[in-house]
């Protein structure tokens, strides 16, 4: 199964964002994840539309905007308007999430939720019609450097599963590095988030660590 390797650009050098995009452009990279945060919905702050102008005007491949933000649906039109392709929400952020996942829909992008470690499959499911794609977070929302929670697997399990009955990719995002790559692609996971623990900061190329990453026979 072909991995999605998605390249988390909060972790990429900001004073070089255009270099970083270009570079993991050409390494392999198949989606841009950028991390937008309002400090209220999580304790921090992401990425700006100063920098989405940036990496869109140096990729022709697919951008997604994760919004970690109270009342997402109040935004799609300002990220959809800045070339971004899939935007998730976090249900547990909107009161009317159904509607704002139809908005993005409306507006000709791809529609996606974001589901916290806490938060059971249950009270999501009645959307699953509505997705493109899952981002299932591995730490809680917010940080770079968290622990994987492995709880979480059993979610991922029941969703691949489900998943079976729909049409949405599966994403993961939270402390992914090429072991957990490997045992979550066995598992049947579409697309990996990536940060530090297997992109970012290391001594090897972005070519060089992407293709090791989409060969699956490099982590057995």
């Amino acid at each position: 199964m072909k991995r999605i390797i998605c390249p988390s650009m909060m972790c990429a050098d900001y004073g070089a964002l255009k270099e970083e995009t270009i570079k993991l452009d050409s390494a392999g990279a198949d989606i841009f994840h950028i991390d937008v945060m309002d400090g209220s919905f999580v304790p921090n702050f992401g990425m700006g539309p100063q920098d989405i102008q940036c990496i869109r005007r140096n990729t022709k491949k697919l951008i997604d905007t994760h919004l970690m933000i109270e009342n997402p649906g109040n935004y799609v039109e300002l990220f959809a308007d800045l070339g971004v392709d899939i935007i998730y929400i976090h249900p547990e952020a909107e009161n009317h999430p159904a509607r704002s996942l139809s908005k993005i829909k409306a507006l000709g992008k791809f529609a996606g939720i974001a589901i916290n470690p806490g938060t059971s499959i249950e009270t999501v499911q009645e959307l699953f019609p509505l997705l493109d794609y899952i981002i299932i977070m591995t730490v809680n929302p917010g940080f770079a450097g968290q622990e994987y929670l492995k709880f979480v697997n059993n979610k991922i399990k029941r969703l691949i599963s489900i998943k079976k009955q729909f049409e949405f990719n599966i994403m993961v995002d939270g402390a992914i590095s090429p072991q957990r790559i490997q045992q979550l692609s066995d598992y049947g996971v579409d697309g990996f988030i990536l940060g530090t623990s297997a992109l970012f900061g290391k001594d090897e190329t972005y070519k060089t660590i992407i293709s090791k990453l989409k060969d699956e026979e490099k982590f057995k």
